[in-house]
């Protein structure tokens, strides 16, 4: 009897004892589930701007490719010329000062070649009417010097005089800018960035022996003359005359008009301008020499733009490798502009024109904890553009720049030529700015560099993960770079690990920190790769490796790093 009872007690224990397990067990199992339901329902990523998506191609229109002839004006200007002034080097290298025939028809004629590089948007340099002859004003230009305008012309778009109207070099016949854009949209799925300018119009003053035609003018939609420095020094403008009001009373680049910010009528006047090529199918806007205006000026410009267009991407040139400083564009307060990268381009010419360089330099400019931003995944990144020496490097070193470019945090931009190292190296008046034309782009399909281009831009072009993902650091150092980039929102879940190898032999990548276990795709081979803890990989020679992860990660380590990255987005919003 005595043995029966112990027996009972024991079973009913042992029953007991099962069913507290069981219960546990299912505690813990319910407990895991509703964290990973939490975990999907967080989001992580760098950015949600719409305009990320894209790369872009950045042009200076005159010097693309001359689709219409008819558009030349080579006999313009009389004694003061406007096409194709020559500037010869000490080794008979040219530049060129002059307009080229560069037009709205040679980019639509390439928006295919543009598309399937892997570019998203355009950037056109500015479109407003300019003088119609070369500046008699000024220091005489000469081959490679800078800083100087005397015999140079409007064909970069910089010296406006009628901002409502388009320069007559660009359209064609059947071809306007809101036609171009309609076309460019609707056919090839491409936006179009308008390059704008508010700081100031074109040369205006030093002019010999007297003021010439549209230089120093200014005019409204209608044609009619707004403003006129009238060939004076700035400091000799009055007050009391009208026509002076829209200029200030000294000088700041050059002998560039510059317009003034404290005149209501200047605001009034650029909003109008700007608002209007919008409907003719801006899709975004670049802002030259920011800079040079006050924050309370491009505060109240932003909020009229955005009170017409709430979402419209603006972007800005701040001449400055001081992150801080460039940074305080972005601010909302400030009016929320995007900035080009500049301490970017300092850290990606040194890394990519040294083959001796450590990878681990270009952190110096990234930013992803604590940093002067509002958001640095909505920078424009870029090595270099029309204002600067272009990237001195060979093929190799552009196709690594480009590995790196199009796959790190920011918004990528491509100067035209770049896909095939054209005049690298060259400064603004020794062959930067030459005419690229169509011979070149029949040819570039068989460059090494666009082939690479092309490649990863492809890539970034149909991944959420590279356009807004957030950035996480793994290995950087000498030629080897790894980080992974991470999107998860809205029920979209992407995850690249990005390996790269700027040397000049094969190096193996062992991945093991932050990894997420479960079946992983290669990029460019779509291969499926089944991941349990670690994965090695080799990256060939100036090679990248990209494996996506299409769902949301599951390594704890990563969500905490996430997390704290996302902190990063709380802390910028705050500043504002």
């Amino acid at each position: 009897m005595k043995k029966t009872k112990k027996l009972l007690l024991k079973i009913t224990g042992l029953l007991v004892t099962t069913a507290l397990i069981s219960c546990q067990d299912k505690a813990d199992n319910e407990s895991r589930i509703m964290e990973r339901v939490s975990l999907q329902t967080e989001s992580f990523y760098g950015t949600l701007e719409p305009f990320a998506s894209n790369a872009v191609y950045f042009l200076m229109t005159d010097r693309f490719v001359d689709g219409d002839p008819e558009n030349n004006f080579p006999n313009q200007g009389g004694d003061n010329p406007t096409f194709q002034n020559t500037l010869v080097g000490p080794n008979g290298q040219v530049a060129n000062v002059g307009y080229m025939g560069g037009d709205f028809q040679g980019i639509l004629d390439n928006a295919g070649y543009i598309k399937d590089l892997g570019f998203g948007a355009i950037w056109l340099t500015p479109i407003v009417d300019q003088p119609d002859e070369s500046f008699a004003g000024g220091e005489p230009i000469a081959f490679g010097r800078a800083f100087r305008d005397g015999g140079k012309t409007g064909y970069h778009g910089y010296w406006g005089v009628n901002f409502f109207k388009t320069d007559e070099h660009l359209p064609s016949k059947n071809l306007d800018f809101k036609q171009l854009t309609q076309q460019l949209r609707e056919k090839y799925q491409i936006k179009t960035v308008l390059d704008i300018v508010l700081n100031h119009g074109s040369p205006a003053y030093t002019m010999k022996p007297k003021q010439q035609p549209k230089f120093g003018q200014l005019f409204d939609k209608d044609g009619r003359l707004i403003a006129d420095q009238q060939n004076l020094d700035p400091e000799k403008l009055s007050d009391d005359n009208p026509l002076h009001r829209f200029y200030n009373k000294s000088n700041d680049i050059l002998q560039l008009s510059d317009f003034n910010q404290d005149n209501p009528e200047v605001l009034d006047y650029f909003s109008e301008a700007y608002l209007y090529w919008i409907t003719q199918g801006a899709d975004a806007f670049r802002i030259d020499t920011i800079k040079h205006m006050p924050h309370s000026f491009w505060k109240a410009f932003s909020d009229r733009i955005r009170d017409k267009h709430s979402e419209f991407f603006m972007f800005a040139e701040s001449y400055s490798f001081d992150a801080d400083f460039i940074a305080e564009h972005t601010l909302d307060k400030n009016g929320g502009i995007s900035v080009l990268d500049f301490p970017g381009r300092e850290w990606m010419t040194k890394v990519f024109e040294n083959k001796n360089s450590d990878f681990s330099e270009l952190t110096n400019y990234l930013h992803l904890e604590k940093g002067p931003y509002k958001n640095p995944y909505e920078l424009m990144t870029f090595y270099d553009n029309h204002d600067m020496s272009r990237m001195n490097a060979d093929d190799n070193g552009f196709i690594d720049a480009h590995n790196w470019l199009f796959t790190s945090r920011g918004i990528p931009v491509i100067y035209y030529g770049s896909e095939i190292a054209f005049m690298a190296g060259t400064s603004e008046h020794a062959g930067n700015r030459n005419y690229l034309g169509q011979e070149n782009i029949e040819k570039a399909e068989k460059h090494p560099v666009y082939r690479a281009l092309s490649k990863v831009a492809n890539i970034r072009k149909n991944a959420i993960a590279l356009q807004k993902g957030l950035q996480v650091n793994l290995e950087f150092s000498k030629n080897k770079a790894a980080f992974y980039r991470i999107f998860e929102h809205g029920g979209k879940y992407q995850t690249a690990l990005v390996m790269l190898n700027k040397g000049d032999t094969p190096v193996e990548f062992n991945i093991d920190k932050y990894l997420s276990d479960g079946q992983w795709r290669e990029a460019f081979s779509n291969e499926k790769i089944i991941v349990k803890g670690s994965l090695k990989r080799v990256v060939e020679a100036h090679g990248i490796s990209i494996l996506f992860f299409d769902a949301a990660n599951n390594n704890q380590q990563l969500i905490e790093r996430m997390r704290q990255l996302m902190g990063r987005e709380r802390e910028a919003s705050s500043r504002d």
